[in-house]
């Protein structure tokens, strides 16, 4: 009988040999007696999967990968982001059949088993389980993959109950649609046991593991069922099947949000190309327009490094997770995939490879031979055609990370609905400028160089030439410190930037010295300290705020579990005043045990306080007008209080550095040695017109900036209220809806029903008019999908009110679709 006898559990786990690691070979042995010949002939397919499989396989081992050594990463990070969604690893479930074979729960202990490893299951149109029990076991994405059939009413209503369920995603097989003569299983009478049965589907034609592809399916689909799938569903729909350069270009040009590169999902072509053969021309076709997996042949964590290097951005196992679900349920599936994951770690770490997005083709050699891409590629920048230009897997691992693919989508966007109500962009409010202060502003920097004592041609030379790396306006920058915030440092602690987000990338450069050097940062977080990181091939380690913000007794169990692993941490990423994104400010506690922690721990506080001065009411004093022990490197920003095209920002960095003679400076310095071999110096004009405007305000910019924080603080509560009234409190608590109330700054967070994510972000752009950004974006490490995030800033009060009532009707429409 199938399954066995009795429910398998983790005590059936193969033996481990102490001198050998478990390996997938070693489920499948194991999961054999659990089947009988014919339940295992229809699970393993027909001749021609046998075929198929054999060549994805050899395909893989006919690649091999280089090792390298003193690549200077960190321990590799597994970690990607597919659809808006972070997986632990590049890897997921493939869609297979009736999982019931093996294990009496079926797709739900298969289901249980992913989540434990953190990585989606794609659910089978014909599961032995309900989507209901499947997605209340899941605690990873569910993507359900579609047959198109005949009567188009069951696949509508398939898919609309699996998207009532909480699934994410929609695979179409779009290889031949029907399954071959699958000749083993008419040679054994096979039918399915008794009780297995397709659990979503009815009627006739679905009780035959053979009638339904042979008479049920629709054989004559073409491109048209993709338009017909998007007035079904607002889901994210992958094709699988897909194996040619030019169905790949069809498929997106089709608006086809992912590919499945897959040789099996129907009767194979002699000779058509392995999975892996294929890949490279896919992969190269559609370039970064959407994700592309493979499924077929994957067996070791260097198969998936070879894919990815190969232009995957994940793979998909089949086969070995049923094996595993024979032999120990849910936790063999989370074991198999534990298995694939850590040798994928090894992998990584022999090869050089820090991160998932840094495998590229010169790790493997040869390359398959796959079919060429059908017509020249035009790269971006250039006139006519070649078929030389570079392509992004070529360029560094950051080009493709998600972090700047968030802001490239929300660019995309924004730039797509242009009469959309937009809460995105944190931009200060542009009714404040006047363009010929430009003119007014420059003439007092001028007018304040003549009183300093210097010359015509001085003042020429300090406005044209590149001038000192640390910056024309420390002096002016260290009184604006003083005076507005009680910060007292010498002006040669101060470090003049391109913005804010220069300052970071010096600082981060300056303190993670290698591998083992860790750097912290408040999660959510501001996406700029993400990708300064990340430029830099280092990977955030995430504390998770609460509603008050950071909570110090995590700061000190992050440091604490980083130095178990012997690492060693070294600065701690916040925004303590009206954070971006999530807008909560630290209490003057919170500072205090923050800095007392720092000391204890020996690491510094890296602050980023751009919100302060544009925000209304008393202010408690920054991390570093408390600093007492030279913790604090404090991180400022002219953009939002002053000149936001200045693009000036600065860093106050007054540790201490003794060198190996004795000789001590300031950190400045070494951060100034930094920008001079990445931006040399700031812009003299610039820093010239932020200089004028503070020298018209005596250096007080908070003086500069009173009619702005009220403006500000008026625009939050514009919003808080129109928030209140487009929620009453009995429907607010029905919908599950929530927000925070913060006293200052541009943003605040908005908790909703259902996964806010970039399917979610369109529809609402496009069918409501109203623009916002996913909170997901800023959790370097996970989190935040049920939230988004609103900047209030860039709006006008009416648009406020009328954006908010938009957002309010697309929130209640999502939530009685979606069901989660």
């Amino acid at each position: 009988m199938s399954p066995a006898d009795h429910p398998p559990t983790a005590a059936d786990r193969p033996p481990a040999d102490a001198a050998r690691p478990l390996t997938l070979a070693d489920y499948e042995t194991a999961a054999r007696p659990h089947f009988t010949p014919a339940v295992r002939d229809f699970l393993e397919g027909g001749a021609g999967d046998e075929r198929t499989l054999a060549a994805n396989t050899a395909a893989f081992d006919a690649v091999h990968l280089h090792p390298r050594v003193l690549a200077g990463h960190q321990a590799p990070d597994t970690t990607t982001r597919i659809l808006g969604r972070d997986w632990a690893a590049p890897l997921g479930i493939a869609p297979m059949a009736y999982h019931a074979l093996a294990h009496p729960e079926g797709e739900v202990a298969t289901a249980r088993g992913a989540g434990a490893a953190g990585v989606p299951l794609t659910v089978s149109t014909f599961a032995g389980r309900t989507f209901e029990d499947i997605a209340a076991a899941a605690t990873a994405p569910l993507w359900l993959q579609v047959y198109c059939f005949r009567d188009r009413g069951v696949t509508r209503a398939l898919i609309e109950r699996a998207e009532r369920a909480g699934f994410e995603a929609l695979v179409l097989t779009v290889d031949a649609p029907r399954l071959g003569r699958r000749l083993r299983d008419l040679r054994n009478g096979f039918a399915l046991p008794e009780g297995i049965a397709p659990a979503n589907l009815t009627g006739d034609g679905f009780d035959s593991p053979s009638a339904h592809a042979l008479a049920e399916f629709d054989p004559a689909l073409d491109w048209s069922v993709l338009a017909w799938l998007r007035t079904v569903s607002s889901l994210p729909i992958l094709l699988k099947g897909v194996l040619t350069a030019q169905d790949a270009r069809r498929a997106t040009a089709e608006g086809a949000q992912g590919i499945v590169v897959s040789n099996h999902g129907g009767r194979q072509l002699d000779g058509a190309p392995a999975t892996l053969t294929a890949l490279p021309a896919v992969a190269e076709a559609v370039g970064r327009a959407c994700p592309v997996l493979l499924d077929g042949g994957v067996r070791r964590g260097t198969d998936v490094l070879t894919a990815l290097a190969l232009g995957a951005d994940a793979v998909l196992i089949g086969r070995p997770a049923l094996h595993a679900l024979a032999v120990a349920g849910a936790d063999g599936v989370a074991d198999v995939l534990g298995i694939v994951r850590d040798e994928l770690t090894d992998a990584m770490a022999l090869t050089g490879t820090g991160t998932v997005t840094a495998a590229t083709p010169a790790l493997v050699t040869p390359a398959p031979a796959g079919p060429a891409p059908a017509g020249p590629r035009v790269t971006a920048g250039t006139t006519g055609t070649t078929g030389t230009g570079l392509r992004t897997r070529d360029l560094h691992a950051s080009v493709s990370d998600p972090v700047l693919d968030t802001m490239n989508f929300l660019n995309e966007i924004t730039t797509r609905y242009p009469d959309a109500v937009s809460f995105a962009p944190g931009r200060p409010y542009e009714g404040f400028f006047d363009t010929e202060q430009i003119f007014t502003y420059l003439r007092h920097y001028v007018d304040h160089l003549h009183r300093q004592g210097s010359s015509p041609e001085q003042i020429r030379t300090t406005l044209f030439q590149y001038g000192p790396t640390s910056g024309h306006i420390r002096e002016l920058v260290a009184d604006s410190l003083r005076k507005d915030e009680g910060i007292d440092v010498p002006p040669e602690s101060v470090v003049v930037t391109v913005g804010a987000q220069e300052a970071m990338l010096l600082a981060v450069r300056a303190l993670i010295t290698g591998p083992d050097d860790v750097l912290l940062a408040s999660s959510p977080c501001y996406v700029g300290i993400t990708g300064a990181a990340r430029l830099l091939d280092i990977t955030p380690v995430a504390v998770e705020e609460d509603e008050d913000g950071v909570r110090v007794d995590r700061l000190a169990a992050a440091i604490h579990a980083e130095r178990a692993r012997g690492r060693r941490p070294r600065a701690f990423y916040v925004i303590p005043d009206h954070s971006n994104p999530s807008g909560t400010t630290l209490s003057l506690q919170a500072r205090r045990e923050l800095l007392d922690l720092a000391e204890r721990e020996d690491i510094l506080l890296l602050e980023d306080s751009p919100y302060r001065l544009v925000s209304p009411g008393e202010r408690l004093p920054t991390l570093k007008a408390l600093d007492r022990h030279h913790r604090v490197l404090h991180i400022g920003s002219l953009s939002k209080t002053l000149f936001p095209g200045a693009r000036v920002g600065f860093a106050v960095a007054d540790q201490p550095v003794t060198d190996d003679t004795g000789r001590t400076t300031l950190l400045a310095d070494a951060l100034s040695k930094i920008k001079s071999m990445v931006t040399v110096n700031t812009s003299p004009i610039s820093q010239a017109l932020v200089a004028g405007m503070l020298l018209t305000a005596d250096g007080r910019a908070g003086e500069l900036n009173k009619a702005t924080a009220a403006y500000y603080g008026d625009a939050m509560r514009v919003t808080l209220d129109a928030l209140e009234d487009a929620f009453p409190p009995r429907e607010r608590t029905a919908l599950g809806v929530r927000w925070n109330a913060p006293s200052g700054g541009f943003f605040l967070s908005l908790t909703v029903p259902f996964r806010a994510d970039e399917p979610a972000l369109t529809q609402a752009a496009e069918e409501y008019g109203v623009i916002w950004t996913p909170m997901a974006y800023f959790h370097p490490q996970g989190g935040g999908e049920h939230a988004l995030r609103l900047s209030v800033s860039y709006l006008t009060h009416e648009q406020i009110k009328d954006g908010i009532g938009r957002l309010a009707r697309f929130v209640r429409a999502r939530a009685a679709t979606n069901g989660r």
